[in-house]
């Protein structure tokens, strides 16, 4: 139910940070060793002949259909439309010449005494009075059936042989792309970006100075291999960026790209497995000789540890399709030389998987760290994001950037995007602190469970649960400064304790004495007050005795133990045997670790009870509080639980309340 997060160990890899791209003012550079742009593979095979647009064909279809049928819907220009009382009354009046009755579509055309034509539609038959009407004014009349147009009356017949031959047609173009598909399927899927294509530079890249020092040495090879040839030095071949997810490193290598100003060719390692048998090879083949047929350029493999991983895992024999395509990339990294301008760049955030062969000098040469953002670097990242949002001028994007340590580029990127949604929701016309501050609560402790309701002894105990949190977060010495205390129902927790760790590379004992403390606080608060616990503390417990085994296990912490370390059983899939993988210690080691880590996790719950009960009417005035409002911050809980030493202590000595109120922070660790 708090936010204890466990310490990583002092070998664990900080992460890095991406950015938004941005202008830098200069054109992009062209190589003459680029490629020519084209969006299709330059290993297909070029037809000579030009297939018709399927537009075309349609047009051409409208237009007989225009032909044929057209002229029977247009009428005739110079012919008058009478209606037949009217045709009548000039045939009466001896202005009719003549008449032609159409027996198809009963229409009389004919023509009057002063030239003009004209149009009638009259029965299928004249009557007799009619057609005697027209004999006695010497009316010249006739029937007659116009003939059908022949290529009309062929369309019922070859209709069907069409459709016949355009179902054939459809069939095989359907079995040669199919088989075109089987064909190319060794080809490799990489993306190929040409010198004019990557834009990002090093300009793009917020912070990281470190990583670009030691990434500037490929750019000023791929500028000016010559400096390079003349003193005799090598290029290394293969670099391979390591780091947490979301440190950027696909941005620091399309920025090298950028700077270097040649071809790019970007895959993942998933890319090269299909469920064939050999594809995986067939595409690394490939993939290289497009970057030989490119001149100079930059092959960039995301993920390799999908198809680089140790061979021989004990499972499914040495022949498998991801061992294949791993020797083939070996051999193809063996095969070609630094000055053919070639250079491999990969990314993994799991580099202990990684074969050995794959990352020894003449392949992966240069290992670079792209680590977690430091404060500096959080704030030129959030400066970044930033840009393109409307804020507040109160905002403080350095407060943002010292409240948010751990976090990766990718989430300050998604933290500034959920506080622009909030001010959305909100209403607002710009991003304001209070935007902020709820995004991340969104992003680190999880949205806001507002259906949940609490009954009045949930919410009691909710309370007590979390004001023991609070309290030894305010008053043990090695603790993270406490920013807020809620018990507002978030993520999965009923209520949430939340600390700020500090800028700090190296963990002591103390503060994981302090951190096991704390995280016994809200059981430990709940049976002082109500004499019994309950199901809430799983969480803490679960924090508290995996960092007490990593402090006995890993870290040497124990007196009883010693200094000896052993690391978590190794995965089959790592390399490792199945057979021997195992306990690394005796059943006697065992039980003795197993009670140095019950020792630690008692004696830390003795401590809090002690301190718990010294800063019980703290404790009592921070839970009210929280019933009250429930989210109070770091400052006013440190008030509070001053107040309470000063009404423990004798009201009429002000020099006991400020004895009182100098021991806090000052706890016996």
């Amino acid at each position: 139910m708090s936010n204890l997060p466990p310490p990583p160990p002092p070998s664990q890899v900080p992460g890095s940070t991406p950015s938004a791209p941005q202008k830098n003012g200069r054109p992009p550079r062209k190589s003459p060793f680029s490629a020519k742009r084209n969006n299709t593979d330059p290993t297909a095979p070029k037809s000579g002949k030009q297939q018709l647009p399927k537009w075309a064909v349609w047009l051409i279809a409208i237009g007989a259909l225009a032909l044929v049928f057209g002229p029977r819907f247009l009428p005739s220009k110079n012919s008058e439309k009478l209606t037949y009382t009217e045709f009548l009354s000039q045939v009466r009046l001896g202005k009719v010449d003549k008449v032609s009755i159409n027996n198809t579509s009963n229409v009389l055309s004919g023509t009057l005494s002063d030239g003009r034509k004209f149009t009638t539609t009259g029965a299928p038959l004249l009557s007799d009075a009619d057609e005697k009407l027209l004999k006695d004014n010497s009316v010249d009349y006739n029937y007659n059936t116009p003939q059908a147009n022949w290529f009309t009356s062929l369309i019922p017949i070859l209709l069907p042989f069409f459709l016949i031959i355009g179902i054939f047609m459809f069939m095989q173009r359907r079995a040669m792309g199919q088989a075109g598909n089987i064909m190319s399927i060794g080809r490799s899927r990489a993306k190929t970006y040409n010198a004019d294509k990557p834009s990002t530079t090093f300009a793009d890249v917020a912070g990281y100075e470190g990583v670009k020092m030691e990434i500037k040495e490929v750019v000023d090879f791929l500028r000016m291999p010559e400096q390079f040839k003349e003193i005799g030095a090598r290029i290394p071949k293969g670099i391979l960026l390591v780091g947490p997810p979301g440190t950027g490193k696909t941005l620091f290598a399309r920025a090298v790209a950028g700077e270097a100003g040649v071809g790019f060719l970007s895959v993942t390692g998933s890319d090269f497995m299909e469920m064939f048998v050999g594809v995986g090879a067939s595409r690394v083949r490939d993939l290289f000789q497009q970057a030989r047929k490119m001149g100079r350029a930059i092959i960039f493999i995301d993920e390799i540890d999908s198809i680089g991983r140790k061979r021989g895992a004990g499972l499914g024999g040495g022949h498998d399709e991801r061992e294949q395509t791993l020797n083939q990339m070996l051999a193809e990294m063996d095969g070609f030389e630094t000055s053919e301008g070639i250079v491999i760049m990969a990314a993994t955030n799991r580099p202990d998987v990684l074969d050995p062969a794959l990352l020894r000098p003449g392949r992966f040469d240069r290992s670079i760290i792209v680590p977690l953002p430091e404060y500096e670097e959080r704030l030129a990242i959030l400066k970044v994001h930033s840009r393109d949002k409307r804020m507040a001028p109160e905002v403080s994007l350095e407060t943002m950037a010292r409240a948010t340590p751990g976090m990766s580029g990718a989430d300050l990127a998604n933290l500034v995007n959920e506080s622009a949604l909030f001010a959305v929701r909100r209403g607002g016309k710009q991003v304001e602190h209070v935007d902020f501050e709820n995004a991340r609560d969104r992003v680190v402790l999880g949205a806001s469970r507002e259906s949940l309701v609490l009954n009045a002894d949930e919410k009691k105990a909710t309370a007590y649960h979390e004001g023991g949190h609070a309290v030894l977060a305010s008053v043990l010495p090695h603790s993270d400064p406490l920013h807020k205390v809620t018990i507002l129902p978030r993520g999965m927790a009923l209520g949430v304790t939340w600390t700020l760790p500090e800028e700090r590379h190296t963990y002591s004992k103390e503060y994981f004495e302090d951190i096991i403390c704390k995280a016994m606080g809200g059981r430990v608060a709940e049976m002082i007050v109500f004499g019994n616990i309950n199901s809430g503390a799983a969480n803490d417990l679960e924090q508290a005795t995996g960092i007490a085994r990593r402090m006995v296990r890993e870290w040497g912490m124990s007196e009883a133990v010693g200094p000896m370390a052993w690391n978590s059983q190794q995965q089959v899939f790592l390399g490792e045997d199945l057979m021997t993988s195992g306990r690394e210690y005796s059943d006697d080691t065992a039980k003795l670790v197993d009670g140095e880590i019950a020792r630690i996790l008692r004696t830390q719950e003795t401590r809090a009870r002690e301190v718990l009960t010294k800063h019980r009417r703290g404790l009592d005035l921070v839970a009210q509080r929280l019933l009250e409002e429930e989210t109070i911050d770091g400052p006013a809980v440190l008030r509070l639980v001053q107040q309470g030493l000063s009404e423990s202590a004798s009201p009429s000595s002000s020099t006991t309340t400020e004895v009182a109120q100098s021991e806090i922070g000052r706890e016996p660790g």
